[in-house]
């Protein structure tokens, strides 16, 4: 069956519509009718656009679509907060690409290099155990030859939390597991770089925690600098290589 074209009387309608839900778009936006503000009435509307009562239902309708308004029974029509941002939650990290963890290890070095500067100056007894265990779990690992990502990642968490600024351990959250980049390493190299690469990682891991632990605000910043700029490098190494962590 061929579809019957619109008639003029129908496209004007639409567009009638679409101009006035368009119109108190930009007024919601403007703050003319802040949240919880009711909208005029069906026949105020009516007279002030100078169209019928079916376009500016039409309009109400697609304005509460979009969940901009809704209506209450007998009382008429109402603003509502507007949505919260939706936040970036990294999703199109791709760690496959090496540039991609580069660019996440320039962001953590921003954060956490100051996080590590405040949880030396504000950390807890308890919360300065829980670095130690944090640490020594991530060294066993290290011995074992098993994953560390896993360890590395809840040493990096009790660090924020040391901070007593829940944002720093929000942020770390929010990443997840995937800030802690694979080893850079791949297989079949010789034992030798395998164990030199491991006690690095410890070294740095020793310094950062052994500079909070001192209440060494400075060098606390400095030794997470160091840390995560030498992961930065490491895996510029790579990518200048053409080559892929494991």
């Amino acid at each position: 069956m061929a579809i019957q074209p619109k008639s003029q009387t129908e496209a004007k309608s639409q567009t009638l519509v679409a101009r006035l839900s368009d119109t108190l778009r930009r007024a919601i936006a403007a703050g003319q009718f802040p949240p919880g503000s009711k909208l005029p009435s069906e026949a105020q509307l009516t007279e002030a656009h100078g169209v019928s009562r079916t376009v500016v239902r039409e309009a109400i309708a697609a304005l509460r679509a979009d969940r901009l308004v809704e209506a209450q029974q007998g009382a008429g029509v109402f603003v509502l907060e507007p949505p919260a941002p939706q936040i970036p939650t990294f999703g199109n990290l791709d760690q496959a690409r090496v540039s991609s963890v580069i660019e996440l290890l320039e962001l953590r070095t921003a954060v956490e290099v100051e996080a590590a500067g405040l949880a030396a100056l504000r950390r807890s007894p308890a919360q300065e155990e829980a670095i130690f265990e944090r640490h020594h779990a991530v060294r066993n690992c290290l011995d074992a030859g098993v994953p560390t990502s896993e360890a590395d990642f809840a040493l990096h968490l009790a660090i924020a939390e040391a901070t007593n600024n829940l944002r720093f351990r929000e942020f770390l959250a929010m990443i997840g597991p995937r800030i802690i980049p694979r080893a850079a390493m791949r297989d079949g190299e010789h034992e030798a770089d395998q164990a030199t690469y491991i006690m690095l990682i410890d070294d740095e891991h020793q310094q950062i925690v052994s500079a909070i632990s001192a209440g060494d605000e400075e060098t606390a910043r400095s030794a997470m600098r160091r840390h995560l700029r030498g992961s930065q490098e490491r895996y510029r190494a790579l990518l200048r290589g053409q080559r892929k962590p494991v």
